[in-house]
């Protein structure tokens, strides 16, 4: 879906920030999120593509690399940061935001260094993605008011491990002294706040 967005007068004021490539790539396979936010980029003055999984982000990735692009982590078909290494590969000035529904620092640290320029947990509206994608190499983002609770610091913890056990369920249940239907559960649930 590539539309551009010159019916609306005020991407010609957005286009100076966004710079000589507004192309934006959204991948994810929220279907109506991913509608909702390809028409909230258009009219922010991007010219949006989407696709819907990994195969599909790769190929468009491979055929036009942009110059933004929005991922979601965790796709039908994969890994949202397949796309970013096939982003990367073409094209090294790409300002990519990682999306998910399931935030974790080891997941954070993982696609910036592939070359994330941030990392949002959902529910993010457009206006927060909008100024992650915007955002400026040195640029620092505002400190949290509210610190981490211990339960959120747990689950930090436990999907640190997790990640680094190759999401393998039994070696992490081992490593932190759990009982693997015990980690299950906790895998299977949203991260506290």
């Amino acid at each position: 879906m590539t539309e551009n967005a010159t019916s609306d007068p005020s991407p010609a004021a957005g286009d100076n920030a966004l710079g000589p490539n507004p192309t934006l790539l959204i991948v994810d396979d929220d279907v109506p999120f991913l509608r909702r936010l390809a028409r909230a980029m258009e009219s922010r003055g991007f010219v949006v593509e989407t696709a819907a999984s990994v195969a599909e982000g790769v190929a468009k990735a491979k055929a036009t690399p942009p110059g933004y692009a929005v991922v979601d982590l965790r796709l039908g078909d994969g890994n949202g940061l397949d796309v970013i290494e096939a982003i990367r590969q073409h094209r090294t000035d790409t300002h990519i935001v990682v999306l998910t529904g399931y935030g974790n620092i080891a997941t954070a640290v993982t696609a910036v260094k592939l070359g994330a320029l941030d990392y949002l947990a959902k529910p993010a509206d457009a206006d927060e993605i909008f100024l992650a994608l915007t955002q400026r190499p040195g640029e620092k983002a505002e400190v949290p008011e509210n610190p981490m609770s211990a339960d959120r610091v747990r689950w930090e913890h436990i999907q640190r491990v997790f990640e680094s056990c190759d999401r393998n369920v039994s070696e992490t249940a081992r490593r932190l002294n759990m009982h693997r239907r015990t980690l299950q559960r906790i895998l299977a649930k949203r991260a506290p706040k």
